[in-house]
């Protein structure tokens, strides 16, 4: 009864909030949550308005699921394979196993002298959730139970629900190496990406010498920085037992490494780096005592803000769309007890099966995919009959430069598509992925401004490049407007043109001339880092992410443009990865690819739209931006 009155209270409060002139009435309106007679969609319904509460995405997210996250999502609709859809560089080898967990190094920068990035994995029989607020509860006794190291922990500080700092202690008794009492402070920052996966960046510091002044019998030292990555696991066909791929991934000292290589009665294995690499052990131990936690969600508090999540003004007009991102019980967490749902029909249950068997097919050709391509058909997309313009790069400048080559600094390069994987011809029978090929638009020019305040409509500037001349004659504009929130406010405007108009009927005509929810449903971007700091990397990650579901996307249909002004603000989430990359900016070379997501046989195989490589880009020259 309690849980019913609490969610008719917030929807209440919804719909005050929100009536005036938001798309958001209207979807409660139509397609209110049941609450009657179902007590145990009730109970599930608390969960997971609990569970966003603690990861920081505050009670709005319910209506903003995307309904592939769980467990139940339609296996003949988006369904994203676990690896990135980056290729990266990173080469991992396996060195040993340690309890069932299997121990890596990444050799493919070995011999740089510099500090290894080494990783432990396991395959643990649980839900990412649980998995995810068992490593987060701070609670000393069950931490007691499967952490050697950080298991006397006190919160700090929390910020926006997902980042905080802790203070620990440790004895060192069982790590010899040590002869006083220490004790070390280091910040967690987490995430959940839109496929499920979680994200926990251990850093140590920062210094908290007012909060926590050096204490008499301890010594201050450092904790490794370190990652959790959890990703759930398919399960065989008739199974509903979870598994999950836990990976722990931290960074050390390469004397320290390499010793124990050669030798494994070393003194690595009396350090902080063993005991962090030996987590995922106990981890996987602890849940295979607990059997209760395989299934169920244990109760961490994590005291934290709800962070503000922003709606788009789209209308909730197509009907697919709706059920595939809108749907929030659909897309509750892998955790919910299956009595808890109705049962399907038969044909469902047949169909899931028979794509089940084909995605293991597909497993044992995966290699193929990165020797195919997918190519964009120009004449698919743009007008066949229309002579393509000669697109002059001479003749379009912006604030940011184009380099020469990879080398450079303080510019940009549009690279091909060839190191990211989308989705190929058959994707929706096979989930295969394929090699992308060229963009199909071209990337003439990009500006970096420096802005007092997030600006909107760049395009409509009389001094913007599609309001010149030369801007004016080109038959087709898309304005990628990335606002970064940071002190001052920067924009990365990118400007792709068309050599022809767009084709009507086309996918991208529909993108270019549909509805915001239609452009929200299907604007997909894919990044990665190509160099920079490790840490940095995991943090922003390889999957494609739609980024009208992740942030506030605006968009601006005006003559032969559209301008996307993409709100990275709007998400707590976003705004604290891209705060820890601006803090590396000047130190990393970043590709990002767009494209429009494909759903249907005829929009498949996927095309990448365009591309931009990023190579360290300097704070300080950005250009004030003057309205």
């Amino acid at each position: 009864m309690q849980n019913k009155l609490f969610m008719k209270g917030f929807f209440h409060n919804q719909m005050v909030q929100f009536k005036q002139g938001c798309s958001l009435y209207v979807y409660i309106i139509h397609y209110r949550i049941n609450l009657e007679g179902h007590r145990p969609r009730v109970r599930r319904y608390a969960h997971e308005l609990k569970k966003l509460i603690r990861i920081g995405q505050g009670p709005e997210m319910l209506l903003r699921q995307s309904s592939d996250l769980g467990a139940r999502v339609r296996p003949d609709r988006y369904n994203e394979v676990d690896s990135g859809d980056a290729i990266e560089a990173h080469e991992w080898k396996c060195v040993r196993t340690i309890n069932g967990v299997r121990i890596f190094e990444d050799v493919a920068d070995s011999q740089s002298g510099k500090g290894v990035l080494v990783k432990s994995v396991g395959v643990i029989d649980a839900t990412a959730d649980t998995l995810f607020e068992v490593i987060l509860n701070i609670d000393r006794h069950q931490r007691y139970e499967w952490d050697t190291l950080t298991s006397d922990l006190e919160v700090i500080d929390s910020y926006d629900g997902h980042y905080d700092v802790v203070y620990g202690t440790y004895d060192p008794k069982y790590l010899t190496r040590w002869h006083s009492k220490r004790d070390f402070v280091f910040s967690r920052q987490w995430f959940r990406g839109q496929d499920g996966t979680y994200t926990i960046l251990q850093l140590p510091g920062p210094a908290l010498d007012k909060k926590k002044p050096p204490r008499s019998g301890y010594r201050r030292t450092k904790i490794n920085p370190s990652t959790w990555e959890i990703t759930s696991l398919n399960t065989p066909i008739g199974s509903n037992a979870p598994k999950c791929l836990v990976t722990q991934m931290l960074e050390m000292h390469s004397s320290q490494w390499f010793g124990w290589k050669q030798n494994h009665c070393s003194k690595f294995e009396k350090s902080v780096p063993y005991a962090l690499l030996c987590q995922v052990a106990g981890l996987k131990e602890y849940i295979g005592a607990n059997p209760a936690l395989k299934f169920e969600s244990v109760t961490t508090v994590i005291h934290s803000k709800i962070s503000d999540v922003s709606f788009s003004n789209g209308e909730y007009e197509d009907a697919e769309v709706q059920d595939e991102f809108y749907d929030a019980i659909a897309g509750n967490s892998s955790s919910s007890s299956s009595e808890d749902e109705e049962s399907d029909n038969d044909e469902e249950h047949g169909n899931k099966d028979m794509n089940v068997k084909l995605k293991n097919v597909s497993w044992a050709i995966a290699s193929l995919a990165l020797k195919r391509k997918s190519a964009p058909d120009a004449n698919k997309e743009l007008e066949p009959t229309a002579t393509p313009m000669i697109i002059d790069p001479t003749q379009f400048h912006g604030s940011l430069h184009k380099g020469k080559d990879d080398t450079g600094t303080n510019c940009w390069t549009s690279p091909s598509g060839s190191g990211f994987m989308i989705r190929g011809k058959n994707y929706l029978k096979d989930n295969m992925k394929v090699m992308g090929g060229d963009p199909l638009l071209k990337l003439i020019a990009v500006d970096w401004f420096k802005v007092d305040q997030t600006i909107d409509g760049i395009a409509l500037h009389p001094r913007s490049l599609v309001q010149s001349e030369v801007g004016k004659k080109l038959p087709f504009i898309l304005v990628i407007n990335l606002q970064v929130p940071a002190k001052p406010n920067y924009s990365l405007v990118l400007y792709y043109a068309a050599d022809r108009p767009v084709k009507q009927s086309s996918l991208l005509a529909k993108f270019v001339d549909g509805s915001d929810m239609f452009r929200d449903a299907r604007f997909k971007l894919i990044p990665s880092i190509v160099e920079g700091y490790w840490m940095v990397k995991r943090a922003v990650g390889t999957k494609a992410c739609l980024l009208g579901k992740a942030v506030t996307c605006k968009y601006l249909r005006r003559d032969n443009f559209l301008e996307i002004d993409v709100d990275i603000g709007s998400s707590s989430v976003a705004r604290s990865v891209i705060g820890l990359v601006m803090g590396y900016v000047t130190s990393i070379v970043v590709d990002l690819v767009i494209l429009i997501e494909a759903r249907e046989d005829a929009e498949l195989p996927e095309y990448i739209l365009g591309t931009v490589r990023l190579n360290r880009v300097r704070l300080d020259s950005a250009v004030h931006f003057e309205i």
